[in-house]
This record gives C-alpha cells, sequence and structure tokens, in this order.
C-alpha cells in the first residue's frame, strides 16, 4: 500500500468517525429533550393529581363531586394532548437532523464516486467498470430517494393522525363537560 492510499484511508475513517459522532450527538439530544419533556410532564400531571384530590375531597354533595370530575377531565385531556403534540415535533425534528447529516454525507459521496468514476475512465478498460459503477450508484441514488420521499409521506401522515386524534379528543372531552353542565 502507497502512502496516498493510507492518507486516503485515514481521511475516509476519520469522516466517517465524524458522522457516527455527529449521529450520536443528534441522537443524545433528542433522548436529553425527551427525559426533560418527560420529568416536566410527569411532575405536571402529579401537581395535578394531588391539586385533584384536594379539591374530589371538598366536594359537599354528589352533584358537585359530578361537576368537578368533568371539569378536572378537561384540562388533564388538553395537557395529553400538548404533550402528544410536543413528543411528535421531537421525533420529528431528530428525524429531520438525522435525515439532513444523511443526505450530506450521501451527496459528498455520491461527488467523490464520480470524480473516482471519471478517472477509472481514463484507464484501460475502466469504461466497463465505470459503467458497472455508475449503475450501482443510479439504483442507490433511487433508494435514497424513495426512502427520503416515504420518510416525508410517514410524517405527513403521522401528523395527520396526530391533528385528528387532538380533534377528536377534544371534542369528545368537550361533550362530556357539556353533559355535565345541563
Amino acid at each position: 500500500m502507497s502512502t496516498p492510499d493510507l492518507e486516503q484511508l485515514s481521511a475516509l475513517q476519520k469522516a466517517n468517525t465524524e458522522l457516527v459522532a455527529t449521529l450520536l450527538r443528534t441522537t443524545f439530544n433528542g433522548v436529553e429533550r425527551l427525559s426533560a419533556l418527560n420529568v416536566n410532564v410527569t411532575r405536571d400531571f402529579l401537581n395535578a393529581a394531588v391539586g385533584n384530590v384536594q379539591q374530589i375531597l371538598s366536594a359537599r354533595n354528589p352533584g358537585d363531586l359530578t361537576k368537578l370530575n368533568s371539569n378536572l377531565a378537561q384540562p388533564t385531556v388538553e395537557k395529553w394532548m400538548e404533550y402528544s403534540r410536543n413528543v411528535y415535533d421531537l421525533v420529528s425534528s431528530v428525524q429531520k437532523e438525522v435525515t439532513s447529516v444523511l443526505q450530506d454525507q450521501y451527496t459528498d459521496f455520491s461527488k467523490s464516486a464520480s470524480v473516482r468514476l471519471d478517472q477509472a475512465r481514463a484507464t484501460p478498460g475502466g469504461d466497463i467498470f465505470a459503467a458497472v459503477v455508475k449503475s450501482v450508484l443510479d439504483a442507490s441514488s433511487r433508494t435514497f430517494e424513495q426512502a427520503n420521499a416515504f420518510t416525508k409521506q410517514a410524517t405527513s401522515i403521522a401528523e395527520a393522525n396526530l391533528q385528528a386524534a387532538t380533534a377528536t379528543a377534544q371534542a369528545a372531552a368537550g361533550a362530556a363537560a357539556g353533559k355535565v353542565k345541563k
């Protein structure tokens, strides 16, 4: 192996290490944000539960208890829906960051491969090798584009489902509150 080969191998290894480190940092930051969200939501739900129990214990008659029960349910449903939206936003954000890193990496790989193909064409018999490699690169490019399209479609479906679930839960909570007030 010549010195340029070792330098290229070293540079490739360094680039791969940086890519893995970037992906790990992105993932770790996402887990850290999710943990913080879970701690805050758990604290809020715990405080709300304690307050709710105190209010229920202070009810004077069954009518007050029924009205109070309905009034206590609405904020819990709203908090749960907000939590769900926050988790969705967080996961979506991390997914976009990871996709961006991978897209950049794939773009750099494609450019490097194109340069290598041009170099291969210049050697005797290299045009056959270059044609095969170009075919593989084209196939991988189409696969990568299809994966990106699938990810975007899955994200939009998940977002639509979350919005529908939010609307349904809010409507159900509003209907339950309306029945008690009558």
